[in-house]
């Protein structure tokens, strides 16, 4: 019974034993977190497009091999869905995005040249997809008009070049456009309607931001795809480590220091700060031109740069726009940050100035609230002026305004700049003939005013 007892002890110890040595293992299995893709599809080079500009272009998307269905807009097996942290501006528009890269049935995929930092680089065939939809419908943000489907090549030349679709009402199919295109879209409001023009670029247009000095593509790259995506499967993974997966990358990624690498913050993330946050705007919507060797300015708005080599903050500007004492970036002071002036407009000095006709409202903000936050002498708004120049059959009064109690405005009626020797303003103006009217405001212990003006017409 001793020996029998012995042998049942034994008999546990054993099973205890290869529990223990196993359950690590299971354990292990179980947490680990599934891919978002699980194999790389076959792609063709090219899609069906041809390998550069002389080629034959296809005269509509559907023909292109970037869709298998147009209505659903299901993308062909060939595309593998992404996204990124910081989307361009493109007037208030939705984007989806799939690339294409060349991956043959005998496992010869052609491979991505990764890099933590800057630019990638994209083999000869790669295509890249982006899709865009309108919401059309102010009551119903659900509601969208498709209105086109971009395709940009990377061709054998090792260039690249860029194709505009433009879709049908019916959604059947888009048709290529052979040059740019500016089309009225009537938006549904909650008191009526309201029309918003959109542009649709050229082929010439695309190179306008897909430089060489940019590498021809925008946007994907590190800090760009360092993020999470919901695959279609239905598994959340981060993009990078998926890719990676899928052996795109050349050299393969540590996928223990995807964590390590940057990633731009979206403007409305308030877990991250306002510089990095304005910082992530301006690399998404200005770097590709804004660059060593590219658009002839000062200032580098690569995220990657150091913000104190950025040559933003004071930076020095080429064109003053009219401004005394002008910065790319003056801290405290966004009338004479430049950067500023042009992002909030959609006039002719507007900034991105291509397919931008809607003020981006998120980014105004974000940047004012950046730069009114910097360390910097308090500073004067300019004055109002009222009522706005243009043709009068009679002469006016004109009245200045100032909402700083105790600022002191001077004026001139010659076109000149004011200063503190000019009229002090105490009374409306009456205005007779032609006159340019400027005005700047004064005040102790404030940095003045920039300069405005308005220009009337008397009698005209």
């Amino acid at each position: 019974m001793l020996q029998d007892t012995f042998r049942s002890a034994a008999m546990l110890l054993a099973v205890i034993v290869s529990i223990a040595s196993t359950a690590p293992r299971a354990i292990r299995a179980e947490t680990v977190h599934p891919y978002g893709l699980d194999s790389r599809p076959l792609a063709e080079p090219y899609l069906l497009m041809p390998d550069g500009t002389n080629g034959a272009f296809p005269p509509l998307l559907s023909q292109t091999g970037a869709f298998k269905d147009m209505h659903s807009l299901t993308p062909s097996e060939s595309l593998i869905p992404y996204d990124l942290n910081i989307s361009f501006w493109s007037d208030g528009a939705t984007k989806s995005r799939w690339i294409s890269v060349p991956n043959d049935a005998a496992g010869h995929g052609a491979k991505i040249g990764f890099q933590p930092n800057g630019e990638w680089t994209f083999p000869n065939g790669t295509v890249f997809v982006k899709h865009f939809e309108l919401p059309v419908d102010e009551t119903r943000p659900d509601v969208k008009r498709r209105l086109e489907t971009r395709l940009l090549v990377r061709d054998a030349a090792g260039g690249v070049y860029g194709v505009t679709y433009k879709w049908r009402a019916d959604n059947s199919d888009a048709d290529l456009l052979e040059t740019n295109l500016s089309e009225d879209i009537v938006i549904k409001t909650a008191t009526g309607t309201r029309t918003q023009t959109w542009y649709y670029p050229s082929r010439q247009d695309c190179l306008t931001c897909h430089t060489a000095r940019a590498g021809g593509v925008l946007g994907v790259k590190t800090r760009q795809l360092n993020r999470d995506l919901s695959y279609p499967g239905g598994v959340t993974d981060n993009e990078l480590r998926a890719w990676n997966h899928l052996g795109l990358f050349e050299p393969a990624l540590n996928e223990a220091e995807i964590p390590n690498y940057a990633k731009l913050a979206r403007a409305d993330d308030l877990t991250r700060g306002l510089e990095d946050r304005a910082r992530s705007y301006l690399d998404a919507n200005c770097a590709h031109c804004h660059r060593p060797g590219g658009t002839v300015a000062y200032f580098d708005a690569r995220y990657d740069t150091p913000l104190a080599r950025q040559n933003l903050i004071e930076g020095q500007v080429l064109i003053n726009q009219g401004i005394d004492n002008p910065r790319t970036i003056a801290p405290n002071d966004i009338w004479r940050s430049i950067l500023f002036m042009r992002v909030n407009t959609v006039e002719a000095i507007k900034m991105p100035p291509l397919a931008h006709q809607v003020l981006d409202e998120q980014a105004v903000a974000l940047l004012r609230q950046w730069i009114q936050s910097l360390p910097g002498p308090l500073v004067l708004e300019p004055p109002m002026i009222s009522p706005r120049g243009g043709n009068f059959d009679k002469s006016i009064e004109v009245t200045l305004q100032h909402g700083e109690p105790g600022a002191a405005i001077h004026y001139t009626l010659d076109g000149s700049a004011p200063t503190t020797s000019d009229p002090l303003y105490e009374k409306p103006i009456k205005v007779t003939g032609p006159t340019i009217f400027r005005a700047k405001a004064f005040k102790h212990g404030f940095t003045k005013s920039i300069t405005v003006q308005e220009v009337f017409i008397i009698g005209g």
